[in-house]
């Protein structure tokens, strides 16, 4: 584990990185192929640094909890 904390990145930092489309992204979200994000205040939220990290080292091995 890690001393460092854990970041949030907005959703413009999430597609930089990913190189997915907004659509692409919220799609896998909803099917439980891409981290969800996390609600930061009212109108922000935020996606765990080290969530979207895990799912770029291995995409097609990330599932949500609901969907096994």
């Amino acid at each position: 584990m890690s001393d460092t904390p854990d970041r949030f990145l907005r959703l413009q930092a999430v597609l930089s990185r990913t190189g997915l489309s907004r659509t692409t992204m919220y799609r896998m979200i909803r099917n439980g192929a891409f981290p969800k994000n996390v609600q930061l205040s009212t109108r922000c939220v935020g996606w765990r640094e080290s969530a979207v990290e895990a799912w770029m080292r291995g995409p097609m091995l990330h599932r949500t909890r609901a969907n096994r």
